[in-house]
């Protein structure tokens, strides 16, 4: 019997009740939100499915240690302690990450260093020889946290970030991450029950996560693989059985997703990742630009993440100025989300914001904010 067992999701800020949503509505047992992570119950085969359809998570961990220390040979001592045997073999190779929060700890690499020297040893005095470390494509991944004095040693069952779906060939100057893009959307409530516009769309990555989420497709639909797929009680009929179960809730959607751009290098690699996704028929790009575009016919929401100065060059009081004059203007009836790491910007859209949600892009702290367009609004003046 596949029994259940703890797992981490990771995350990240202000995406973590997201996060739960969509473990339970996977079916996970006992959920539990954290700081930048969701920890969660299931077995080996949720474990599978939480990779393939999680949109918001960035790893699955499984844990399988805990203790305490205060110094370096405490975390040298109790790695070396483990047994290593159940989860690696000499011949199969490993790699370890490491992050650390605490009073006790300076330096996430030298924490990784000292943990591969303890598993290293570890072997070394069971076996005669030591495992090998391969940084980029290792048969198992190994995660160490430290918060305060606190150490929990998982297994990485996901790989690379879960933000990399595999269908992004280009990439804009300022491109927001997969993950955060379907955070926003997720966030804005939108569920493919009305028109979704991006009027700044870049590289494409909102319109194909909104695209995604309106027909239920796997987000990881064309990743080639995943961690777990290396580990010696994976079962792939297992896998394959949860893959074939996802492809056949993916449904028709009949909504119309936009996306405008006044750069044809930009609605070009629009059009590549898109293609890439197989979304390409269901996501409409358009030359134009914004601040002299309609809304469409029907209920429709805009969503979109503007430049605020950090990457790209702008105007700021100008640029701001113009949206809010092209919102109130061209898009009364609408409701329109941003992301700005400017909060200062915010002041010169002239609307008031109905919401406003702390996020980060990136290393940058943002606001995600929602203006609800009322026919007849009025400039309220500084927010």
């Amino acid at each position: 019997m596949n029994q259940d067992f703890k797992m981490v999701a990771k995350t990240l800020f202000g995406l973590e009740e997201v996060l739960e949503n969509e473990l339970k509505q996977l079916g996970a047992r006992d959920t539990k939100i954290g700081v930048r992570n969701v920890s969660f119950f299931g077995d080996s085969g949720f474990m599978y499915k939480a990779n393939l359809n999680l949109r918001t998570a960035i790893k699955i961990l499984k844990p399988i240690k805990r203790f305490q220390v205060q110094n370096e040979d405490d975390l040298y001592y109790h790695v070396k302690k483990m047994n290593w045997s159940r989860y690696l073999d000499l011949d199969k190779t490993f790699a370890i990450n490491a992050t650390v929060k605490s009073p006790y700890f300076n330096h996430s690499q030298y924490i990784a260093l000292k943990s591969k020297d303890a598993i290293a040893d570890y072997f070394m005095a069971k076996k005669g020889r030591r495992p090998d470390v391969d940084i980029k494509n290792p048969d198992l991944r190994i995660d160490i946290h430290i918060y305060n004095n606190n150490c929990t040693v998982s297994l990485d069952s996901s790989g690379d970030s879960l933000h990399k779906r595999g269908y992004k060939v280009v990439s804009s100057e300022a491109p927001i991450s997969e993950v955060l893009a379907a955070g926003m959307i997720k966030l804005s409530g939108w569920n493919g029950d009305t028109n979704l516009i991006d009027p700044m769309c870049g590289s494409g990555t909102i319109l194909t996560e909104a695209a995604m989420i309106a027909g239920n497709i796997p987000p990881q639909l064309h990743r080639e693989s995943f961690a777990f797929m290396k580990w010696d009680d994976y079962d792939a009929e297992l896998y394959k059985l949860i893959f074939n179960s996802s492809l056949k809730k993916i449904k028709e959607f009949s909504v119309k997703i936009m996306g405008y751009d006044r750069s044809p290098a930009a609605l070009e690699m629009s059009r590549l990742n898109m293609e890439n996704a197989d979304l390409d028929e269901f996501i409409t790009l358009e030359h134009q630009n914004f601040f002299r575009s309609q809304k469409p016919v029907g209920p429709t929401t805009l969503l979109f993440n503007p430049p605020y100065g950090e990457r790209l060059a702008v105007d700021i009081e100008a640029f701001y100025g113009k949206i809010g004059d092209s919102l109130k203007k061209n898009y009364v009836g609408c409701e329109a989300w941003f992301i700005t790491g400017n909060t200062e910007a915010l002041k010169y859209v002239g609307l008031r914001t109905s919401k406003r949600i702390k996020l980060y892009n990136g290393s940058l702290e943002s606001r995600l904010v929602k203006y609800e367009l009322y026919d007849g609004s009025k400039k309220k003046g500084k927010m």
